[in-house]
């Protein structure tokens, strides 16, 4: 490294974020990036420590400690070059991701982590900045044909991938705009659509081909199907794809949600969190809701309760202070994590811990060990409406969750939203291929040399379609990979990585 002792000279900087008054009044980014300056002397604290645990924390394997070597040297188009090596969109990992490497960085063991995230971030955008992000166009065209159904970040980077080797690749989205889940279930304050958006150029100057608007198979009609944010004019069948192409790839997101079938489920006001959050996102694009047919639900004055304490229900926490709610209240079903790991006891794994996002910071209450057993509803002119729900609390009893006798206790809510995870794919796609699904209801599909195909001929599956819900990057890394695996299997090699 170019600083050996820089880790003991600096301490760490994070990223800042714009004032909570100011930032609650839209729906941009507002973290503060790091500068040219900033990121030298982070990059300078990553230690020469032998054996970067960094690299196998990050799921994509970011070749961490080069780049950021080479931003402490001031080498940046180097920097971006290394980081694109193993990372199709750092844009959006370095915006979004948790950040697992840092968890793994060696220094993590007794000190502050390097800022890996927050430096990828300021690579990738000083990237963009200086006009070094530019189309790789193949050497030659294969000839060949590949089909990916599904736009979110499993999607583009296949897609990506594969159109760089020479493929001519088509998109299927079912929505009205490129991006999946990246689009539609993640707020505009932690990612503008716009980082989508300039990728999506850059990928049709490569020769992907995005066909929006395009259902493939049947909706849904399992746990409440309409509720999947689905904007299709046209549809495609199965079969149709199979003999339209010479390979297709499955990389839709997980879609289905977790549904909380307690007495009072069907009350006027409870709502998925992939119901709401979408429909923001929608607003911000300019999407005329009501032209839709859509009557957006708002926070607005309401006093709203997020059962779910995972990032889709931060998300719903920050969108609800941004519509101007009354209160907002989280819920986790599980007890409090303490507030710092025993790091020797999980280093260089994921611990748990508490984890207070910049949403919480804005306004939030949080309760944990508790479950609802009833949404209440109100009577008269109000019949049909949720004004609250009954809670108890729980606590793990010989590796059970069990209910504490005499803690009810009742909340006044005009708004619930349920963020309690997916429960996997929405099968329709999966039953429309043929496809055989594991026990969790996910394309079943192994990960070694020769994997990511399906029980169907010439079809894979890739991101949340075979591994279920999980972080963007491990849906870069699963796209990625399957991209290597279709260019094998329609060339009998491929120059890839994997």
């Amino acid at each position: 490294m170019g600083k050996v002792t820089g880790f003991m000279e600096f301490e760490r900087l994070d990223e800042g974020y714009a004032p909570v008054p100011q930032r609650l009044k839209h729906y941009k980014e507002f973290v503060i990036g790091l500068t040219a300056e900033q990121s030298k002397v982070q990059a300078a604290r990553c230690m020469d420590c032998g054996t970067p645990f960094c690299n196998s924390g990050c799921p994509v394997n970011n070749i961490i400690p080069d780049f950021n070597d080479l931003v402490y040297r001031g080498d940046w188009a180097n920097a971006v070059t290394v980081l694109h090596s193993t990372n199709n969109f750092p844009e959006f990992t370095g915006r979004i991701c948790p950040a697992p490497c840092e968890a793994a960085c060696t220094l993590n063991v007794n000190d502050d982590a390097v800022g890996i995230k927050s430096i990828e971030h300021a690579i990738i955008d000083r990237a963009w900045a200086e006009g070094w992000v530019t189309p790789q166009l193949p050497v030659a065209k294969t000839g060949k044909t590949v089909a990916v159904v599904g736009s979110g970040p499993a999607g583009l980077a296949a897609a990506q991938q594969l159109a760089r080797v020479g493929h001519a690749v088509t998109v299927f989205e079912k929505n009205s705009r490129i991006g999946g889940l990246l689009r539609y279930g993640i707020p505009d304050f932690k990612m503008e659509k716009s980082h989508i958006d300039r990728r999506i150029t850059q990928m049709e100057a490569e020769g992907v081909s995005f066909k929006t608007g395009v259902l493939v198979g049947a909706m849904p009609t399992e746990g409440g199907g309409a509720k999947i944010t689905n904007d299709a004019k046209t549809t495609i069948s199965a079969d149709e794809l199979k003999a339209q192409f010479d390979a297709v790839i499955l990389t839709g997101g997980s879609e289905l949600s977790r549904d909380l079938p307690v007495p009072g489920r069907d009350l006027d006001g409870v709502h998925f969190a992939m119901e709401f959050l979408p429909q923001q996102n929608k607003a911000n694009a300019g999407d005329k809701l009501k032209a839709q047919g859509i009557t957006q639900i708002r926070a607005d004055g309401k006093h709203v309760i997020v059962i779910g304490g995972g990032d889709t229900g931060s998300d719903c926490v920050g969108t609800s202070n941004r519509h101007g709610a009354a209160s907002v209240t989280q819920f986790e079903l599980l007890p409090q994590p303490p507030i710092e790991e025993n790091r020797p006891m999980t280093w260089p794994y994921w611990p748990t811990k508490l984890r207070t996002s910049s949403s919480h910071e804005e306004g939030c209450e949080r309760d944990f060990a508790i479950a609802t057993k009833a949404f209440t509803g109100g009577t008269g002119k109000e019949k049909g409406k949720l004004t609250g729900l009954t809670t108890v609390n729980i606590e793990l009893r010989d590796g059970k969750l069990v209910e504490v006798a005499g803690t009810e206790r009742h909340y006044p809510a005009d708004l619930v939203l349920l963020a309690m995870g997916f429960v996997h794919p929405v099968s329709s796609v999966l039953d429309a291929f043929g496809v055989t699904k594991d026990a969790r209801g996910n394309a079943r599909a192994h990960t070694d040399e020769g994997g990511y195909r399906t029980n169907v001929a010439k079809v894979f599956a890739a991101g949340d379609m075979r591994r279920g819900q999980s972080l963007v990057v491990w849906a870069i890394r699963e796209g990625r990979q399957a991209a290597r695996e279709v260019d094998s299997f329609l060339m009998g090699c491929s120059t890839l990585p994997r």
